[in-house]
């Protein structure tokens, strides 16, 4: 009986992470989250398969197409892009070699709208608690918080509620909501919250955090 033996060829060697999905805000300043091995000198950055940036030895430095006044190469090998535009939206590829062998990471980066203004409404619960709600709509879950201004310390969630029997008509409650970097608010007075009660208007504002 003849064993039947099967040879097979292997590729090179090739660290490979292949299509990390990122978000980033319309306006942001966004570093992809790749680093390499400072001895590393030859690296390539490419925007659906089009050259970004290419860095070969330690001084040859190019950009090359719609980012090049907005793309900033890092010491450490991560791409910075500068005012994110919805058109910065695209699948991007570092390419690293060193010795031993080729280094490759993907990123699928999407580039949303900016942020909504949050809304915040409020009710009394059966007598006895202050309600606060507050909602945006965006596409991507979004972090909120709950700052008071009579309190050091904030609150996380969309809703939050407050004893009547606490409520002190100077106070001022915010909602903020955050994605990303950014982060915008909106701020309601809690008189305006009660039965026969009025008082300023919604006040917005945006940050970037």
């Amino acid at each position: 009986m003849i064993a039947e033996v099967t040879f097979s060829v292997l590729p090179p060697t090739t660290a490979h992470i292949c299509c990390e999905e990122l978000f980033g805000i319309v306006g942001e300043n966004f570093t992809f989250p790749a680093k390499i091995d400072p001895k590393v000198v030859d690296i390539t950055w490419n925007k659906d398969k089009n050259l970004v940036v290419e860095r070969e030895g330690q001084n040859n430095l190019k950009y090359f197409g719609d980012l090049q006044n907005r793309a900033v190469l890092q010491e450490n090998g991560s791409l910075t892009i500068l005012n994110l535009q919805k058109s910065d939206s695209g699948t991007y590829e570092l390419e690293s070699w060193d010795s031993v062998k080729d280094h490759n990471l993907k990123f699928k980066l999407d580039v949303l709208d900016p942020l909504p203004e949050p809304t915040i409404s409020c009710n009394t619960s059966a007598g006895v608690n202050l309600v606060l709600n507050c909602t945006a709509d965006f596409q991507r879950p979004l972090i909120y918080t709950w700052e008071l201004s009579n309190e050091p310390h904030s609150y996380q969630g969309q809703e939050h509620s407050i004893p009547l029997e606490n409520i002190d008509h100077t106070v001022t409650a915010t909602c903020v909501i955050k994605f990303s970097q950014t982060a915008r608010s909106s701020e309601i007075s809690l008189i305006q919250c009660l039965p026969g009660e009025t008082g300023n208007e919604y006040v917005t504002l945006q940050t970037q955090v």
